[in-house]
């Protein structure tokens, strides 16, 4: 019969908590790359905040709901291609605007890692004056 509670398990780690010595210490991981439905959401706000035009207003022209779309904007939802077109559209992007766009997103992404990556300091730094 065990003595611990019977609501509790006992947990075994599989591994132990430290690196081995024979291998170097691990990297900081790097950011991870956006996920496109990040990309595209971000794109169809964007273009949509600049037209100055509603959530609703885009979602009646592109007949999807104004929630769905809402979702889609903030990369909620993995939206289908025939979703995206029909946002796009209504903010009067087509097919290879939207793309230019996306990768534009993706290439300001990827220098801000890179000058992540390349500063000197690495965590907080506190200023007494």
């Amino acid at each position: 019969m065990s003595n611990q509670a019977p609501n509790q398990a006992r947990v075994i780690p599989l591994r132990p908590h430290e690196p081995a010595p024979h291998l170097p210490e691990p990297a900081v991981p790097a950011p991870k790359e956006p996920l496109w439905r990040d990309l595209v959401g971000d794109v169809l706000r964007r273009e949509r905040l600049a037209q100055e035009r509603t959530l609703k207003d885009v979602a009646d022209a592109a007949r999807i709901s104004m929630p769905y779309l809402s979702e889609v904007e903030r990369g909620r939802k993995e939206a289908s291609s025939e979703v995206i077109a029909a946002a796009a559209h209504a903010l009067g992007l087509d097919l290879g605007d939207l793309l230019s766009l996306a990768h534009s997103e993706l290439a300001q992404h990827r220098s801000r890692r890179q000058a992540r990556a390349s500063s000197p300091y690495n965590g907080l730094c506190l200023v007494a004056a």
